[in-house]
């Protein structure tokens, strides 16, 4: 079992953050079958250019670094904040020193790709770093960049989610709604499904990021990494193809139409119009339409939180979606 020891100084130190360099790396993991294999249909999408990218770049190489435990720090660099980029990450990663590069390399570098005499020589060269990260930037502009933008908005939407259960339920509530395996339990956070005995934040916070890439849950305990916890966003389970708990849709779709049934149906936490349109895919003009009419119907209320405007049902609307469940 993991358990964190946590203090009312943790808690006021714990703080969110996106990671796209760690999303990056999980979907790389999860193509190459270290980790839980991706959808079907997205497998599906993204194989043809991660194979060419295999044979014509040397992905290989940023490859072989990810054991099937872990992955070395410097290809994820431990994000900033809400606002992380992958440019500020690929900055990071082209920045690590040759010599830090090797050690982690030489911990993780040790399955059969590692062996192939290109491979090897990429990661021996002194120009690995420089490398590597040339191979992952491809791969981000060929397999993830596209989808970022609908990812981002769903893991924005789980942050301010998740604020709103803290402000009206606690950190406990919050912590054990990122995953079924973990408790609040006498002062501390723990995960029974996870090793690594009892560690203590001291002061420093947790870190917390959401993922649409993650299989469940994952933790970093060491440095340079903060103590931090990725967890499943919500809002992912139709990436996996998953059964969420939401109504079917056939009845509002007959009521409201097909996008404003979506728009309502997504509304299950606080959003603003460009979170929506991004993790729906839709044209923002359009959902802001949309957003107004269920306004208008009395189905949403709206209302200023610092720069956004975030949209939510009223009691009606919630009935509505109910009722159609």
């Amino acid at each position: 079992m993991l358990r964190f020891e946590v203090s009312v100084e943790d808690l006021l130190r714990s703080r969110f953050a996106l990671s796209p360099a760690l999303d990056l790396c999980l979907l790389l993991r999860s193509l190459v079958g270290h980790d839980r294999p991706l959808p079907r249909a997205w497998a599906a999408r993204l194989r043809p250019a991660f194979e060419r990218l295999r044979r014509e770049t040397e992905l290989n190489a940023a490859l072989a670094v990810q054991a099937p435990q872990g992955g070395p720090n410097f290809v994820a660099p431990p994000p900033r904040g809400l606002n992380q980029t992958w440019a500020d990450d690929l900055a990071m990663i082209r920045a690590t020193p040759l010599e830090a590069a090797r050690h982690e390399i030489a911990a993780t570098a040790t399955g059969p790709l590692a062996r192939d005499p290109r491979v090897r020589a990429v990661l021996n060269s002194p120009d690995a770093v420089a490398r590597i990260a040339e191979a992952m930037d491809q791969a981000w502009h060929e397999l993830l960049a596209a989808d970022w933008p609908q990812l981002r908005a769903i893991c924005e939407r789980d942050v301010v989610h998740r604020v709103g259960v803290i402000g009206e339920h606690g950190w406990a509530a919050t912590i054990e709604s990122l995953h079924p395996g973990i408790a609040w339990r006498a002062g501390g956070i723990e995960i029974g499904f996870f090793r690594g005995g009892t560690v203590r934040l001291a002061g420093d916070g947790l870190l917390l990021i959401p993922s649409a890439v993650v299989g469940h849950i994952a933790a970093h305990l060491e440095a340079p990494w903060p103590r931090t916890l990725v967890y499943r966003a919500r809002g992912t389970a139709a990436l996996w193809g998953e059964q969420e708990s939401v109504p079917r849709p056939d009845a509002l779709t007959a009521l409201v139409g097909r996008s404003r049934a979506r728009l309502l149906l997504a509304l299950d936490a606080p959003a603003s119009t460009s979170h929506l349109a991004r993790s729906l895919a839709m044209a923002p003009g359009a959902v802001g339409d949309h957003l107004a009419v269920l306004r208008g119907a009395g189905l949403l209320v709206r209302a200023r939180s610092g720069r956004s405007v975030l949209y939510r049902r009223t009691p009606l609307g919630e009935a509505l979606v109910a009722g159609t469940g």
